[in-house]
């Protein structure tokens, strides 16, 4: 009797419920995060290459080498004009080759590494929190900064500053630069402006990275959208980002463009020169410039990679 009523209580016990399995997002593995990054790089590098190097003429001191006044217009097509008119053309891409492998580099590292990272912090459906994906784009930003920014921006910033003095130029191209600068001053040369480089590539890299995470994360899950990989879409949010990371971002950007000159300078230095020339707002200087490329930059780099990447992985929906 005893054992019928045990046998009776087990078959009316409630049976757990299994948890359903929540499906998990895509992951990108690292080869494919490394070679879609650095394939989107190189594409926003060639396109947006005008607009770097006007918004890095305005952001120097306005003094030329010579020491003679040369005013310069803040308006990036201005400059742009003004360049080819006196200088030809080819003057508007001076630096750019260098330019253009280490955003490859540094976009492979910065995707790279943010992939990683989010991977890490993501929640079991591959959603990133706000908090967690600033703090995903920092750290990738750093470490893009140290292993691949510093240096190409150093000769990049060096080539253009010393193309403004047309009767004494030191360098012929980028390689040349590199191992005059590392002949005269050493390694340790390359990588002046490192701190105000990591400062201005990690609050990028955080801001950028954050917001499009952000941006993508509402659309896909507060509309109707879900095939975040439009390409007009993913454009417009790249884009979006952009703006928001010019002007949030700005003055780390015109203190690392000082310190990184051709006669270079301190973080310290850069940033008592920006505050003498024009005050707190010469930190936002070139920002239309910066501005201009950005949104660009944005548009063009996320819609590469997220259609690159899904190309790769043989997911891309049609």
């Amino acid at each position: 009797m005893a054992t019928n009523t045990v046998a009776e209580l087990r078959s009316t016990a409630p049976v757990p419920k299994a948890q359903p399995q929540i499906a998990k997002k895509n992951v990108i593995s690292p080869g494919i995060s490394l070679t879609a990054g650095a394939v989107a790089g190189a594409v926003e590098a060639t396109v947006t290459y005008p607009f770097e190097f006007a918004k890095t003429r305005v952001q120097l001191s306005q003094k030329a080498a010579s020491g003679i006044s040369n005013p310069a217009s803040r308006h990036p097509l201005a400059v742009i004009l003004q360049t080819a008119r006196h200088d030809g053309v080819r003057a508007i891409y001076t630096g750019c080759s260098t330019l253009i492998l280490g955003t490859a580099f540094k976009a492979g590292v910065r995707f790279l590494s943010f992939d990683t990272i989010k991977n890490l912090l993501a929640d079991a459906d591959g959603t990133l929190s706000p908090a967690r994906g600033i703090l995903a784009g920092m750290v990738a930003g750093t470490v893009e900064s140290v292993v691949a920014v510093t240096p190409t921006e150093r000769i990049k910033t060096a080539l253009i500053d010393d193309a403004r003095s047309s009767s004494t130029r030191r360098y012929k191209g980028g390689f040349h630069a590199l191992r005059t600068i590392v002949a005269e001053s050493g390694v340790s040369e390359v990588y002046r402006g490192l701190l105000s480089t990591t400062m201005k590539q990690s609050a990028t890299s955080a801001v950028r990275m954050g917001s499009y995470n952000v941006i993508k994360e509402i659309v896909s899950s507060r509309t109707s959208i879900k095939d975040t990989k439009n390409p007009a879409l993913t454009f417009g949010m790249g884009a979006t980002a952009g703006v928001i990371t010019v002007y949030m971002t700005q003055p780390f950007d015109t203190i690392k463009t000082r310190a990184q000159g051709a006669k270079g300078a301190s973080t310290m230095e850069a940033l008592r020169d920006v505050l003498k020339d024009g005050g707190v707002r010469e930190f936002w200087r070139g920002s239309s410039m910066r501005l201009g490329r950005l949104i660009l930059s944005g548009g063009i780099v996320f819609t590469v990679y997220e259609n690159v990447a899904a190309l790769l992985m043989g997911s891309r929906t049609a």
